[in-house]
């Protein structure tokens, strides 16, 4: 297999890992007094740099601190440009403390994965006590010219952007390399404080997660971008997804806009596949043990943002028999500016992505204080049971409050309370659907 071919089957990050281990990178005598590594004090590329900072962080007790990148002899930039992913091992708490981290043109990878995920090796260890946490002003930012863009059903230069699009040995889909910070199967863990623009597909996403905090993120991408002075579309640029598997998780303070769902929990097929392939947008195959897929025990609260591509804010999503329930969903602030509608504010379910889950397979949802600018403000794709949907303000009078999709979709043991739509002559008009009152009876 030529080199070429490697990197674009995404055999950076490991190439990146192998040079670490025997590459010339030296400390220099001020690291022996500090508490944490700073890629700063090393040499080689910028991932090297910063991959070498994290191997060496096992005598600073894991800690590592990423600051702006000092200018040296290869470039007078003070921004980190990375080709490949920056991989963290358990026990590591990653700084980034006013400075930003970009991809380059020639990455194929994510920004962030956990170092479990390991290309070609089937076992996904689990990993403890990762945590990502910005000072300051941090960033996180794609490539000018993304190599591959979208999730796995997407074709490079048919429906979304990328400069791989038709040539030779490489992959003409995306895949999980085009998530921004992937972490699989990683306990007690946080991301906090990180402003994340332009990611190549999904900018965060968790698989079978457990025990995490996620706050104070803000999301900046659109689906059309204009590139070299021509508008392209890039798909799947959701915020922040939760997939099979995740629980325990608190996610707060949320803003910004994305080009599709800015927040999402999607727990779809109950298939086991092998882990470490480039098949799909999850890394890790999954558990046959029961329950193991299952999505529950998340709390959402106070997210102020918009789906640029007019999606939707939060999605709820889960089908094949996993189970997502024991859910909450506070403080819901639509900010989209005129002329950009979400479909709606949330959504539970759906009729499409292998169809919607049975009743009693999405239950105990709690949804209250939602403001909407969306054409539904909470749309039930699917089934729902023993719930309570409360304190939902629709601000567009041309708006509906809750809203079945179908009329086929069944609920039972859900309460709704205080459910308003500003009317035209500025009173207030209870428009909660019509279909979705009569199964309540």
């Amino acid at each position: 297999m030529f080199f070429s071919e490697k990197i674009n089957r995404g055999l950076p990050a490991l190439a990146v890992a192998v040079c670490i281990a025997g590459c010339a990178l030296h400390k220099t005598p001020e690291m022996t007094k500090m508490n944490f590594t700073d890629p700063n004090n090393y040499t080689g590329s910028d991932i090297e740099r910063i991959n070498a900072a994290i191997r060496d962080s096992r005598e600073t007790g894991g800690i590592v601190r990423i600051f702006k990148r000092k200018p040296d002899k290869k470039s007078d930039r003070d921004f980190w440009l990375i080709d490949a992913a920056i991989l963290l091992p358990e026990d590591t708490t990653l700084y980034i403390t006013n400075c930003k981290i970009k991809l380059s043109d020639k990455a194929r990878d994510n920004w962030i994965r956990s170092a479990n995920c390991i290309v070609g090796n089937p076992e996904v260890k689990v990993l403890s006590n990762i945590h990502i946490i910005g000072e300051g002003s941090a960033v996180f930012e794609g490539a000018d010219h993304p190599r591959a863009t979208g999730d796995s059903g997407k074709t490079l230069g048919e429906r979304t952007y990328g400069t791989d699009a038709g040539k030779k040995n490489r992959s003409q889909k995306g895949d999980w390399r085009n998530i921004g910070i992937l972490l699989a199967r990683v306990n007690n863990f946080s991301i906090k404080n990180l402003t994340l623009i332009d990611s190549h597909a999904w900018a965060v996403s968790l698989e079978s997660c457990d025990t995490g905090l996620i706050r104070d993120l803000h999301f900046k991408s659109s689906e059309r971008v204009m590139i070299d002075g021509k508008m392209e579309r890039i798909l799947n640029r959701d915020g922040l997804d939760l997939r099979r598997g995740c629980r325990n998780i608190t996610i707060e303070n949320i803003t910004g806009n994305t080009g599709d769902d800015l927040i999402a929990l999607t727990a779809l097929g109950k298939t086991v596949f092998k882990s470490g392939v480039w098949r799909g947008t999850e890394f890790y195959g999954g558990s046959t043990e029961p329950g193991a897929l299952d999505l529950f025990n998340i709390s959402i609260r106070n997210v102020r943002g918009y789906c640029a591509g007019g999606h939707h804010i939060i999605r709820l999503l889960n089908n094949s028999g996993i189970k997502l329930y024991n859910i909450e969903i506070s403080n819901l602030l639509d900010t989209s500016p005129e002329g950009i509608q979400a479909k709606a504010a949330i959504k539970i379910g759906d009729q499409i992505y292998g169809g919607s889950s049975p009743l009693g397979d999405t239950f105990d949802i709690q949804i209250s204080k939602v403001h909407s600018k969306a054409k539904n403000a909470v749309l039930l794709g699917g089934s729902l049971k023993n719930s309570m949907i409360s304190d939902v303000f629709v601000s567009n009078p041309a708006g509906d409050g809750v809203v079945l999709q179908v009329e086929s979709v069944k609920t039972d043991g859900v309460i709704l309370n205080n459910i308003k739509t500003a009317g035209k002559d500025g009173a207030s008009i209870n428009t909660v659907s019509s279909f979705f009152a009569a199964q309540q009876k």
